[in-house]
């Protein structure tokens, strides 16, 4: 009669070559992750850019007033996801009292955090005149998903 099953050099086997395949395949998921990660500064900081364009479109300044109900958050946020903080800093075009002609908007990893591990793209800034930038050693073109 013979045994059926499988024998313990047929078992290692298999195992040994679900563990390459796991070793192959984890720094690949979380690489995907942190790139998908990235899409949730970019896109609370094109959201911000649109109101504030919206805002100054209608009052001729990018800031909250008592005259001007605009919906830009003044201070520090959350991005939706939860990954970043996203600030927005209105730049004056001079003193007295002129109103704000250009901003700023830059998204940090919350830290810690899963986005806090990713080196390639570290930090988003996104400006008045559309001009994308990042730190990390990737370029803002792929930081911003434009590659």
């Amino acid at each position: 009669m013979k045994n059926k099953g499988f024998s313990l050099i047929e078992l290692m086997v298999t195992v040994g070559i679900v563990g390459i395949l796991a070793a192959i395949a984890y720094p690949s998921y979380t690489s995907y992750m942190l790139r998908t990660h990235r899409s949730d500064a970019t896109s609370a900081m094109t959201a911000y850019a649109q109101g504030l364009e919206r805002c100054y479109s209608q009052y001729f300044t990018y800031i909250n007033s008592g005259t001007t109900p605009c919906t830009v958050p003044t201070a520090a946020t959350v991005s939706p996801q939860g990954y970043y903080t996203v600030t927005v800093t209105p730049q004056a075009a001079g003193n007295n009292g002129v109103p704000p002609a250009s901003y700023s908007i830059q998204a940090v990893p919350i830290s810690p955090g899963p986005q806090a591990n990713d080196t390639s793209c570290q930090q988003f800034t996104l400006d008045s005149s559309g001009t994308q930038s990042s730190t990390g050693s990737a370029t803002a073109k792929t930081c911003w998903g434009s590659n």
